[in-house]
């Protein structure tokens, strides 16, 4: 059984008991998080598609940690002007583990 969710203007493949990092959630690490914005869930035989999401279905999961991503370098330049900028950007995290998917 999976589910297609969306969370953070992004759309995540979830299984029951994967570990799955969104953009930064407003929840305490040990906290269940219901996800309800979701747009298929496939069982076996069956798939149910919303349009655009699904009412009845919700995604339980817990917050495993909240962290930042990797480092990313933003440089720009003009040449033959004396003009360089070097900006890094980490973007923030909250890593999710897959309790339940109710359809």
């Amino acid at each position: 059984m999976y589910a297609i969710v969306e969370s953070g203007g992004k759309q995540y493949k979830l299984e029951v008991g994967q570990t799955v990092d969104v953009e930064r959630l407003d929840a305490n690490v040990g906290d269940l998080v219901e996800l309800d914005r979701v747009l298929l869930v496939a069982d076996g035989e069956t798939l149910h598609i919303g349009k655009p999401v699904l009412e009845s279905a919700r995604v339980a999961a817990r917050v495993v940690e909240h962290g930042k991503g990797r480092k990313v370098i933003i440089f720009k330049y003009k040449p033959k002007e004396r003009y360089r900028v070097k900006k890094g950007h980490r973007q923030a995290y909250t890593r999710l583990r897959i309790e339940a998917i109710e359809a």
